[in-house]
């Protein structure tokens, strides 16, 4: 956990499971109860990082192995870090990143296999200065979550991770609430099915219940 004044909150999920929605509608809760919100992404988040992501993304990258994913996620990562999280959260703001070091983990580590060692060394390269304070893990059944996504595509072309067959989503799926086993104390697992809404109120729920003392007292429900 960063040294700063701020916190840093991570959504992460399987493809279709609500983050994007999840994250905006965490920063409205937050910023009503007068937070200063930021708002970002993985991969992305800083303009050399969004250079990367398009790449990784496209699956221009795929046919390099997860090796080199895993190298350009850390690579993308650390200028993420240094230019958007870290300022934020030094300055008291608290940061809402959609996907973080535990995308990598899962996507790259438990199902691409990539060497455990590997990514620690990443990892502490990349993100050991900015430690998340509270991770929220979207679980959905991937077959739901997939359905999701090709709506909210409406015919677009499917990205690099959404391509993959319904063996590597089942196989994200547990590796995520595997990661949640491991660590109970940064990571809580929020019921991802059902209306946005309804969603929303458990990760109110559990924002609350985790980080109270940090909120500013508030009349807001």
């Amino acid at each position: 956990m960063i040294e700063a004044p701020g916190r840093f909150l991570t959504l992460e999920g399987g493809e279709g499971s609500g983050k994007s929605t999840q994250a905006r509608l965490l920063g409205d809760m937050l910023r009503a109860r007068g937070i200063d919100v930021v708002q970002t992404r993985e991969p992305g988040g800083s303009p050399g990082a969004e250079e990367v992501r398009k790449a990784l993304l496209s699956g221009a990258v795929q046919p390099l192995g997860a090796d080199v994913e895993a190298l350009l996620f850390a690579a993308a990562r650390a200028d993420h870090v240094d230019e958007t999280i870290l300022p934020a959260l030094k300055t008291g703001r608290w940061v809402i990143c959609d996907r973080f070091i535990d995308s990598t983990k899962v996507y790259q580590g438990a199902v691409g296999k990539v060497d455990a060692r590997l990514l620690r060394a990443l990892e502490e390269v990349a993100a050991s200065r900015a430690r998340p304070d509270l991770t929220l893990i979207l679980d959905l059944p991937p077959e739901i979550g997939l359905e999701r996504a090709a709506v909210r595509g409406k015919g677009a072309v499917a990205d690099r991770f959404e391509r993959e067959g319904g063996d590597f989503h089942r196989a994200v799926r547990e590796a995520f609430l595997d990661l949640a086993r491991q660590d109970p104390a940064r990571c809580v697992v929020i019921d991802a099915n059902g209306e946005a809404e309804a969603v929303a109120e458990r990760i109110k729920t559990a924002v609350l219940a985790r980080l109270a003392a940090a909120l500013p007292a508030s009349g807001t429900p």
